[in-house]
C-alpha cells in the first residue's frame, strides 16, 4: 500500500557533514545482546562489528568524539515488567563486546531507558562540543536505536544512520523503521557514502 502521507517530502540536499561538528553514538553493543551466554541475543548481530569498527576508526582519525550508549539496569527496574532481566549494572552482560575497540578518549553514557538521551547528560556533552550532527549505530533499530534517533531529532540534531551499522529484531522491522527514520527523523545511507562524505568535508576544511 502506498504511503501517500509520508511521500510529502522535501528533496534531499547534497550530503555535507562537518566532522568538526559531528559525533558517533554507538547503542548497546553489549555482551547480553551478542554473546551466546547473553540474556537476549540478537541472532547474526556480529555482522555489525566490522562496519561499526570502521566508522569509529575513521571518526577518531578525524577528531570526532565516540559515545557508547550502554543499557545499565537494576534488579527492580520497570523494564523488567516487559523483558527478561538483562544488562544489570556491574555484570558481564552489561559490558561492551570485546570485538569492538574502546578508546580512552571515548565516553560511556549509562542509560536506564531505551533512548540514550532520556535523563542522561548526553545532550550536555554534545552541546559542550558544539556538535550538530550525530551518527547513530548499534542495536536494536526498532527499540533503542529508534528511541535515540527520535530524541536526537527532537533536540535539533541532524541524524544519520548507516544501514549496515544497525540491526532490528527482524528484517521486516529493519525495513519499516529505517523507512520511518529516513522519512521523518533523519538520513539513512550506506556506510561507504557516509565515510566518503566525512573525509571529503575534512579535506575542504
Amino acid at each position: 500500500m502506498q504511503d501517500s502521507f509520508s511521500e510529502k517530502r522535501v528533496a534531499s540536499s547534497e550530503l555535507d557533514i562537518d566532522p568538526n561538528r559531528s559525533a558517533v553514538l554507538v547503542v548497546d553493543m553489549l555482551n547480553d545482546f551478542f554473546k551466546d551466554e547473553g540474556a537476549m541475543v540478537l541472532e547474526g548481530g556480529d555482522v555489525l562489528y566490522e562496519p561499526i569498527e570502521r566508522l569509529n576508526k575513521t571518526a577518531r582519525s578525524l577528531g570526532m568524539p565516540v559515545f557508547w550508549l550502554n543499557q545499565t539496569l537494576y534488579p527492580k527496574d520497570k523494564l523488567f515488567e516487559k523483558r527478561v532481566v538483562h544488562c544489570l549494572e556491574g555484570t558481564w552482560g552489561a559490558d561492551l563486546v570485546e570485538d569492538l575497540t574502546f578508546s580512552e578518549d571515548d565516553t560511556i553514557i549509562a542509560k536506564r531507558r531505551y533512548s540514550g538521551f532520556f535523563q542522561t547528560d548526553l545532550d550536555l556533552h554534545l552541546r559542550e562540543r558544539d556538535i550538530r550532527h550525530v551518527i547513530v549505530t548499534g542495536v536494536v533499530t526498532n527499540i533503542c536505536v529508534r528511541s535515540t534517533v527520535n530524541d536526537a531529532f527532537f533536540l535539533g540534531y541532524d541524524v544519520y544512520v548507516p544501514h549496515e551499522g544497525v540491526m532490528a529484531t527482524s528484517p521486516q522491522l529493519q525495513e519499516s523503521h529505517l523507512y520511518d527514520i529516513d522519512t521523518h527523523y533523519g538520513t539513512v545511507l550506506d556506510m561507504d557514502g557516509l565515510l566518503k562524505a566525512l573525509e571529503s568535508s575534512a579535506e575542504k576544511a
